[in-house]
């Protein structure tokens, strides 16, 4: 009862500290308001009510995470693609829909690198990757589509670019081998998986784009 009472009182002294001087950079959702007119003493403890509320509501589990493709699964910041709020004449702008068609083209080659290994467990994908996974390309592509997604769905994408970035450095470091000596299964069945990863990863970015 005393941590219940504790997580109140913080949320609530929180969202006061936005009607307090010298709040420096640190701008709440009830700053911002504030700004927009919202400035009496009633309506401010209204809007903290429905903040606690809002917490509360939240506290048993994130309900808004995304469960989609694995990777959102449990996580508070991505959201479910179907609930992104997505700017359609800016995705349908030529930036973003040449940035689709680079996300899809690199999903392709996660796809034929899977091929390539099925038909010789023993490829050299390392210079594939480097030429068609290549990171400034693919961070261009990756923020054009982000910009036709409000803030709050790019809080996850974001996590979604990192994670892709993070994928493709990982996978270039575990197919390399050395000079005459075969991959072992075990390390085969580890670059697979970092393949199906990103192939999921891309599909997860992709699907904000529909």
């Amino acid at each position: 009862k005393m941590k219940f009472t504790l997580f109140i009182t913080s949320l609530l002294f929180v969202g006061s500290t936005a009607f307090a001087p010298g709040a420096g950079n640190a701008r709440s959702s009830t700053a911002i308001s504030a700004e927009k007119g919202v400035t009496s003493r009633i309506e401010f403890l209204q809007q903290s009510a429905a903040t606690v509320a809002a917490a509360l509501t939240l506290l048993p589990g994130q309900a808004n995470a995304a469960k989609y493709g694995g990777f959102g699964a449990g996580s508070p910041e991505v959201v479910d693609p179907k609930d992104a709020i997505v700017d359609e004449d800016i995705l349908k702008s030529d930036a973003v829909q040449k940035g689709i068609a680079g996300v899809r083209g690199y999903k392709q080659s996660v796809v034929d690198m899977k091929s390539t290994l099925a038909g010789d467990a023993q490829a050299d994908i390392g210079p594939q990757i480097r030429k068609e996974l290549d990171f400034s390309s693919l961070r261009t592509d990756l923020n054009a589509i982000n910009s036709a997604l409000d803030e709050d769905t790019q809080r996850g994408t974001d996590r979604i670019v990192r994670a892709i970035l993070q994928d493709i450095t990982e996978l270039e470091v575990t197919q390399k081998q050395k000079a005459g000596v075969p991959r072992s299964e075990t390390r085969l069945n580890n670059v697979c998986r970092k393949l199906e990863k990103l192939e999921s990863s891309f599909n997860d970015y992709l699907a904000f784009a529909k």
